[in-house]
């Protein structure tokens, strides 16, 4: 089974097409090439180094939200 994680945007690499993507404090390098026009502060769902999509705000914090209360942690 995959899973894709919500994750926000906190910096873009325009020239390189990658972004530092957050989940509960824990950030990532993504890869951007799969998705358009995604801003700072925008969620994406994340899975293998790639934003996949952008998804909305509340979505984000609600799909989080489940992890939390099923007891999945994305802390290191």
């Amino acid at each position: 089974m995959c899973l894709a994680l919500p994750a926000q945007i906190i910096a873009i690499d325009t020239e390189t097409n990658m972004a530092t993507a957050s989940v509960n404090q824990v950030k990532v390098e993504v890869s951007l090439a799969l998705v358009d026009e995604v801003v700072i502060g925008d969620y994406v769902l994340v899975h293998v180094g790639f934003a996949l999509q952008k998804i909305d705000h509340d979505e984000a914090l609600a799909t989080l939200a489940l992890f939390a209360e099923a007891g999945l942690t994305t802390s290191a």
